[in-house]
């Protein structure tokens, strides 16, 4: 099976594209943007949602609808409080001398990897995309996990192996250079790639 082939295949006649974007993707950005290049136009005319646990925020640089993208694990530009004083995060340049206004804190990025993470700054989003995902159920779905390991396996690895599993009509590529592995439970509608994924999409 050329497993390239049978995804353009599923790509013309699904109805609904899924699109999880892991930890293959945290590389330089002259080998990303001609991925997410390639992705902006695998998107283009489908009716889709992207999950992204990448933080470095280039997907929002492609030229793919930001109102189809969730980033959950935050993103390096925006910023918040580093003592989460207010809910409040700021767009680059917002605020110039990066001293929190309400108390005088340095801002830090807003991401997981701070001690006490700001999570309104995502939470819109992913209302929106599970609003999307609860109407993809019944539909011919394409599941297109990108290099997601383990590093948090609770926002895209295992949610999608069980969307996938639920909906009997959606079909999931795996594509990891290192873990690919398809559970036994969709391994009829599910193909394990182990390619590096940034590479295969730039392929497409």
């Amino acid at each position: 099976m050329n497993a390239k082939n049978d995804l353009k295949e599923h790509l013309k006649t699904c109805e609904r594209l899924l699109i999880g974007i892991g930890e293959e993707w945290k590389r330089p950005e002259a080998e990303v943007i001609p991925a997410y290049d390639s992705l902006y136009r695998l998107t283009e005319g489908k009716d889709f949602f992207i999950v992204t646990t990448v933080t470095d925020g280039r997907i929002f640089k492609s030229g793919i609808d930001p109102a189809r993208i969730v980033a959950p694990c935050g993103n390096d530009s925006w910023q918040q409080c580093r003592d989460a004083c207010t809910k409040d995060i700021w767009e680059p340049g917002e605020v110039p001398d990066g001293v929190c206004p309400h108390c005088g804190a340095p801002l830090i990025p807003n991401t997981v990897a701070a001690e006490h993470y700001i999570e309104e700054g995502y939470l819109p989003q992913w209302q929106a995309y599970t609003r999307w995902l609860a109407g993809t159920l019944n539909k011919e779905l394409l599941i297109l996990e990108l290099g997601v390991g383990f590093g948090t396996p609770t926002v895209i690895r295992w949610p999608f192996e069980k969307t996938a599993f639920f909906n009997q009509k959606s079909h999931m590529y795996r594509i990891n250079e290192r873990f690919s592995q398809i559970s036994q439970e969709i391994s009829g509608r599910a193909v394990p790639v182990s390619d590096n994924s940034v590479e295969f999409v730039r392929g497409l």
